[in-house]
C-alpha cells in the first residue's frame, strides 16, 4: 500500500484480514435488521463518546444500549485501535457502533485503585514504543513491568530512550537498559535533533499500527509532534525538578508523516499487571532459560538446590535485581489471579441469587402466599 493510493479505511490498515473478521462479525451478531452497518476505526475516546474513522472521515459515535449490556467485563468494551461496524444514525449525526471486530492485540492493565478490573489502553497495536527518558526517569524495574505487558500484548515492543540531547553516557544508558530487556531493541532517540528517529521510523509504515507509553514528562508528545511532521500534539516545558509535565489527556489514533498509524496515550503514573503469564516469561526470558538448567522442573528459584538462576546471581552474570523483580510481579500475578477468582465467584453468586429472586416472585405472583 502507498500513500498516494491508499483508501481512507487503507489509510488506518484495513486490510484483506479484516474485512473477512468484519463479514463474520456482521453474521454473527446479526444487525441486518438496523440497517446498513459500516466498518470503522475508534480513532478517539471521550469518556462514554468515540471519534470514529471510516470512509466517510471522521464522526463522533455512541454505544448501542445492546453493545454496552452484552459486555460481561470493562475490556470488552472498545478501546482506542479497535475496528467496529457503526450504524450512520441519524438527526445530529451520530454514529451507533454495534459490534466490537475481534482484536488481534491488546494493550491491557489493571485499573488504578482496588478495583480489579482491565482497561484496555489500546487495541490492535503491532508496536509497543515503551518510552523512558534518558537521566532521572531510567528505572529498569518499570520498563520490566511495561516489557512485561507489552509482550503479553501480542505487539513487539521496542525501547525508545528520549531527551538523548541533554547529555549524560547515552551508550551506558543504552546498555543498562538492554539487560531489563532481553532480545528487545532499544534505542536513543531525540526530538528535537532528530538523533534516532531515522531508526525509530524504520519500524513503522504504513497500515502498521504503534502505541507510544510511558510515564508523565518523558516527552512523548514532542516525539509524536517530530514523527507527526507538525507541532499537533500539546506539549508543556521542563520544571524546575528536570521533569516534563505530561500534556495529553486522552487516548487518540493518529496518522504519521509516513503513513504509519500511532496511538498516543497519556503519562501513566500507575501500571498494575492484569493477566500477563506468558508476558512475564517473555520479559525474563534470560531467567526462563536459566531456569532450564535448574534441578527441579518447577523451580522457584528461592531455597531449592542446584538453582542455576541464583547461581547465575552469585556469579554476577545475573543482576540480582532482575530475580528480586521476577519473584515481585510472579507475586503480583499469582495475587491478581485469586483475586479475579473471588470477584468471578461473586458475580456467579449474585447472578444466581437475583435469578432465585426472579423464580421466587413468579412462584408468589402465579400461586399466592406470602
Amino acid at each position: 500500500m502507498t500513500l498516494e493510493d491508499s483508501s481512507p479505511l487503507a489509510s488506518l490498515g484495513w486490510d484483506a484480514s479484516w474485512a473477512a473478521a468484519f463479514a463474520a462479525a456482521v453474521e454473527a451478531t446479526d444487525v441486518r435488521a438496523v440497517g446498513t452497518v459500516a466498518p470503522a476505526r475508534i480513532v478517539a475516546e471521550h469518556r462514554e463518546r468515540y471519534v470514529l474513522g471510516g470512509e466517510d472521515g471522521e464522526r463522533s459515535a455512541v454505544l448501542a444500549g445492546r453493545v454496552r449490556h452484552e459486555a460481561d467485563t470493562r475490556e470488552d468494551l472498545p478501546a482506542v485501535g479497535d475496528w467496529v461496524g457503526a450504524w450512520p444514525g441519524s438527526g445530529d449525526g451520530t454514529a451507533v457502533v454495534r459490534f466490537v471486530v475481534p482484536r488481534r492485540s491488546a494493550f491491557i492493565r489493571k485499573t488504578a485503585g482496588d478495583t480489579t478490573s482491565a482497561q484496555v489502553v489500546a487495541a490492535n497495536v503491532d508496536v509497543a514504543l515503551i518510552a523512558t527518558a534518558l537521566g532521572g526517569d531510567l528505572n529498569a524495574r518499570r520498563l520490566e513491568r511495561y516489557l512485561t505487558l507489552a509482550w503479553e500484548s501480542g505487539a513487539l515492543p521496542i525501547v525508545v530512550l528520549t531527551k538523548c540531547d541533554l547529555g549524560g553516557n547515552v551508550a551506558a544508558s543504552v546498555a543498562e537498559m538492554s539487560i531489563a530487556a532481553p532480545g528487545v531493541e532499544v534505542l536513543a532517540v531525540s526530538a528535537v535533533t532528530g538523533d534516532g528517529i531515522d531508526a525509530l521510523a524504520a519500524h513503522l509504515f504504513p497500515g502498521r499500527t504503534a502505541v507510544l507509553l510511558g510515564s508523565s514528562g518523558v516527552g512523548k508528545s514532542t516525539l509524536v509532534n517530530r514523527l507527526l511532521g507538525v507541532d499537533r500534539q500539546r506539549t508543556a516545558t521542563i520544571g524546575d525538578d528536570g521533569r516534563g509535565r505530561h500534556t495529553t489527556t486522552h487516548r487518540e489514533l493518529v496518522r504519521l508523516a509516513n503513513g504509519s498509524l500511532l496511538i498516543d496515550t497519556p503519562g501513566m503514573r500507575e501500571l498494575q499487571l492484569w493477566t500477563a503469564d506468558d508476558g512475564l516469561g517473555s520479559a525474563f526470558a534470560d531467567v526462563e532459560e536459566l531456569a532450564t538448567q535448574c534441578r527441579f522442573s518447577d523451580c522457584e528459584h528461592d531455597s531449592e538446590p542446584e538453582c542455576a538462576v541464583r547461581d547465575a546471581v552469585g556469579q554476577g552474570t545475573l543482576p540480582a535485581g532482575r530475580l528480586e523483580s521476577w519473584h515481585r510481579l510472579r507475586r503480583e500475578l499469582a495475587y491478581l489471579a485469586r483475586k479475579q477468582d473471588e470477584r468471578a465467584t461473586a458475580e456467579a453468586r449474585g447472578r444466581i441469587k437475583s435469578l432465585t429472586r426472579g423464580l421466587r416472585t413468579r412462584l408468589r405472583d402465579k400461586y399466592g402466599g406470602a
